[in-house]
């Protein structure tokens, strides 16, 4: 294995291990705000929702963006001639969906992909 390689494979583990970190503290946070958690302080924190829907029975859900996704592309490396080509994939955006009852405090949230 080139040192280049080995190099882009311990990389990619330790973006994996801290991801992984990272959704579980998202998890645990999000579960502890359940009850208590309201929609004002949501766009407090967050800005206003990317979408609104208020339902007939007073429950309004909202979504935010937490990251933007990307279309896949063809990238070339050029080093005075090609030396590479390969396919970056797409990636799909991610919102948090956050479910309020009628008094305004946080019902239920989750990951949605899209």
């Amino acid at each position: 294995m080139s040192k280049r390689w080995l190099s882009w494979l311990c990389l990619a583990v330790l973006a994996g291990w801290l991801g992984a970190g990272c959704a579980s503290k998202s998890k645990a946070l999000w579960n502890s705000r359940v009850g208590h958690y309201t929609f004002d302080q949501a766009v407090l924190d967050m800005g206003p929702p990317d979408k609104t829907a208020k339902l007939t029975d007073g429950t309004t859900v909202a979504e935010w963006m937490t990251m933007r996704g990307s279309s896949g592309r063809v990238v070339t490396s050029w080093y005075g001639y090609p030396s590479g080509v390969w396919l970056e994939p797409s990636a799909p955006d991610v919102f948090i969906r956050l479910t309020f009852v009628p008094d305004g405090k946080l019902k239920e949230w989750r990951k949605v992909i899209k």
